[in-house]
């Protein structure tokens, strides 16, 4: 299978690459693709180097699928052009998410929505991802009415100048930033602009893609997004108010049995998800899982991903992955 990584030297698309080598997603030529400034480099996949090329190059070349990875203005003016090449588009970015006619798809919970028609597939947010991956086999059993997420989210989420620029401040360097304000031992409470309800475009992401990827418009949610000094992942607090009562040992069960997730909670031993832990796996972890004490049928919890795995280049190729045990792709 001829597989096209657009933003391949990128921090997701450098993680795609890893991944579709972890999952030995069977990959016959690979085709990088990048920015013309990057064109001639080369990055390795198995060991093998491969020239990164353009994307009209990378088009002739007629791959099988595409994960784009380029950020939304790319994925606007090329992920139609490949698709129109009969090839099929998972997009990274936010281009495509809140499209009527594009399917937003986290595998676990929707991806069977998928049909073979379907040429521009859109990879929600990361942390919309692990998110929705813990509610969604809640509001089966119990159906969600409310929930209120605040998140800590890593610099990794910004992209390679975001990391540098937390780590040259850890060591007193001057450099390119990529925050407005200093990230190192402090907490910004902005991702992405601001809107004209006050909320910023993370925010309003988080608030319209789960209703889309959990297919319940009446599902109300409402987030506040915070970026921290963290490598390794994305880390969540929500509180969640059910319609129906639920029980809190059942809560654990469902949710120990839920694909992709794990749950790690023994407050007694100081066990609880933390980024650290989440780094580099697949699985969102989810721990402090306890009762609102003020209030009827409500539930908190703490929800840990690497958001460049599960949150990014993992969901992507588990798409991929979908796709092809179906063999459209």
């Amino acid at each position: 299978m001829k597989v096209a990584v657009v933003g391949a030297t990128g921090l997701v698309g450098s993680k795609m690459l890893q991944v579709l080598t972890e999952r030995d997603f069977p990959v016959t030529e690979l085709i990088p693709v990048a920015s013309e400034k990057s064109v001639g480099k080369e990055v390795t996949f198995k060991g093998k180097p491969y020239k990164v090329v353009n994307a009209d190059t990378a088009i002739s070349m007629k791959p099988d699928v595409a994960l784009f990875s380029a950020g939304g203005s790319t994925s606007l003016e090329w992920a139609p052009k490949f698709a129109a090449a009969g090839i099929t588009v998972i997009d990274n970015s936010s281009a495509w998410r809140m499209d009527p006619d594009k399917k937003l798809v986290v595998p676990e919970i929707n991806g069977k929505t998928l049909t073979p028609e379907d040429k521009i597939i859109a990879n929600p947010n990361c942390s919309t991802i692990q998110m929705v991956l813990v509610l969604n086999p809640l509001h089966d059993k119990y159906k969600i009415n409310r929930v209120v997420v605040s998140t800590y989210q890593s610099v990794t989420g910004t992209g390679v100048k975001a990391v540098d620029q937390l780590m040259n401040e850890r060591q007193g360097i001057e450099g390119e930033k990529a925050y407005a304000h200093r990230i190192d031992l402090n907490v910004i409470p902005q991702i992405d602009v601001f809107l004209d309800n006050g909320y910023t475009k993370e925010e309003m992401k988080m608030v319209k893609e789960t209703v889309k990827i959990m297919g319940d418009s009446n599902i109300r949610v409402t987030a506040t997004t915070v970026r921290i000094p963290v490598i390794g992942g994305h880390s969540e607090s929500v509180n969640i108010a059910f319609e129906n009562e639920y029980d809190l040992a059942e809560v654990r069960s469902i949710l120990e049995n839920t694909p992709g997730v794990t749950v790690v909670d023994d407050p007694s031993k100081a066990l609880y998800p933390m980024p650290k832990d989440a780094h580099e796996k697949d699985d969102v972890f989810v721990g402090r899982i306890r009762r609102d004490e003020t209030q009827e049928k409500t539930l908190n919890m703490w929800i840990v991903a690497d958001n460049l795995r599960k949150g990014a280049a993992t969901n992507a190729v588990q798409i991929a992955e979908y796709l092809h045990a179906q063999k459209w792709i």
